[in-house]
């Protein structure tokens, strides 16, 4: 079964006013327009656009809860649609933030329960009992993101560069950056649980390194520098400003992925994107917010090892078609394009179709359908087959299984 389903952006401060809806040819509502859901998340569940499919359904959840065998297939005894998919549009930073393992999101959930924290308390750290891995595709020709901290040597020889124009300032003022230094002797960890924690001298650093940025010239870290001059307009005076130095900065192309696991500290900085995660929506934030900071739980999240920058590669099982898929989760998305498409693809779970550009036609095992700019589906895992025609731009979520090697051999169908 196709089901059209739909969604109203979230209208959080930090989203562009037109990008998703230029991107959907869709009217701008006027406001912040940060990002569309697609899935059954309770936060913001996607409305169906025909209930007389759904049993009278009208949202996508409910739908879930009332039929799990016929919208989940294999994962019915979960009860839950294991993703949720995003189109993501930044025209501001977002929080500096991280998302727990299994274990930890878990115990969290239960104990906050046991205390009696309400799920919508603003010193709420975990919403749901689940862990939110994700992955963001960049839309845009540019995505700014922070992505784990970077080899300590990066950010030493960084330091080293701000001192050095520090000296050339009419005051001199080198010895905060020399404190940060002698802090990272310590390792990673405490460092950052010193800056965090706004300790002693940290306020003076920061004010130093956003001097620095607006009057020094370092060829070598000109991204750092426009990031720290970003955050210092958006925050003034937050430590996430001398955070950012600690964590790699990379700007994706289009087309380009990050996959962000458990523990990774991660800030999206500006562009348009798709991001597809494990359906939570539990977020321990670090710095760049004026929200709830539970230091002491951040820090037993966080993954402080040193990483490279956490590219996504996708594989290319034919022409058009492009899959980004971690190797530890039940989720991957999918992308077909081409002026004319013809595949096939064979899904083993529940599926959510939107459609960036042109008309694209599917047919599956029981039923077909055309989806066009702006447009999306769920799909039940009975369609099993998917067959692809037409001309466009495609995104599927979804929980993953093959593409056929050859779009005219319907063999493994079923019938």
């Amino acid at each position: 079964m196709f089901v059209g389903i739909t969604n109203a952006p979230r209208p959080y401060a930090w989203g562009s006013t037109t990008a998703i809806a230029e991107l959907l040819g869709r009217t701008p509502s006027g406001g912040p327009e940060a990002e569309l859901w697609l899935g059954a998340h309770p936060g913001s569940p996607s409305v169906i656009l025909n209930p007389s499919q759904t049993g009278g359904a009208t949202d996508l959840a409910a739908w879930i809860a009332a039929d799990p065998a016929t919208t989940l297939g294999p994962f019915a005894a979960s009860g839950r649609l294991p993703f949720l998919l995003k189109i993501l549009a930044a025209a501001s930073p977002l929080s500096l933030q991280a998302h727990p393992t299994p274990s930890q999101a878990r115990l969290g959930f239960d104990r906050e329960n046991a205390a009696g924290v309400p799920l919508d308390s603003p010193e709420r750290n975990y919403k749901d009992a689940f862990p939110k891995p994700e992955l963001i595709y960049a839309l845009s020709p540019t995505f700014d993101a922070l992505c784990g901290f970077r080899p300590i040597d990066e950010v030493r020889a960084l330091i080293h560069a701000l001192i050095d124009a520090s000296l050339r300032l009419e005051d001199p003022q080198p010895q905060p950056l020399e404190g940060l230094l002698e802090w990272l002797d310590s390792g990673l960890r405490e460092t950052f649980e010193w800056l965090i924690s706004g300790g002693s001298g940290v306020p003076t650093l920061v004010s130093l390194v956003t001097l620095l940025a607006s009057s020094a010239s370092l060829p070598d870290y000109t991204a750092e520098l426009d990031t720290v001059r970003t955050l210092a307009l958006e925050y003034p005076g937050d430590p996430g400003i001398v955070i950012s130095l600690l964590l790699n900065r990379v700007t994706l192309a289009a087309g380009e992925s990050l996959y962000l696991p458990a523990g990774n500290i991660h800030a999206y900085l500006h562009g348009l994107g798709i991001e597809l995660m494990a359906a939570s929506d539990n977020v321990l934030r670090g710095g760049l917010t004026p929200k709830h900071i539970d230091v002491p739980e951040l820090l037993g999240v966080l993954d402080f090892t040193p990483v490279p920058v956490p590219y996504l590669r996708p594989s290319a099982p034919s022409t058009g078609v492009e899959i980004f898929r971690p190797d530890d989760q039940e989720f991957e998305l999918v992308r077909i394009a081409g002026d004319s498409i013809a595949a096939v693809y064979e899904i083993s779970g529940p599926t959510i179709v939107v459609g960036i550009e042109g008309a694209v036609a599917i047919s599956g095992a029981e039923s077909s359908t055309v989806v066009t700019r702006g447009g999306s589906v769920y799909v039940t895992p009975a369609e099993r087959s998917l067959r692809f025609g037409g001309g466009g731009t495609l995104f599927l979520a979804t929980t993953g299984s093959s593409f056929a090697e050859n779009a005219g051999d319907r063999s493994r169908e079923g019938g």
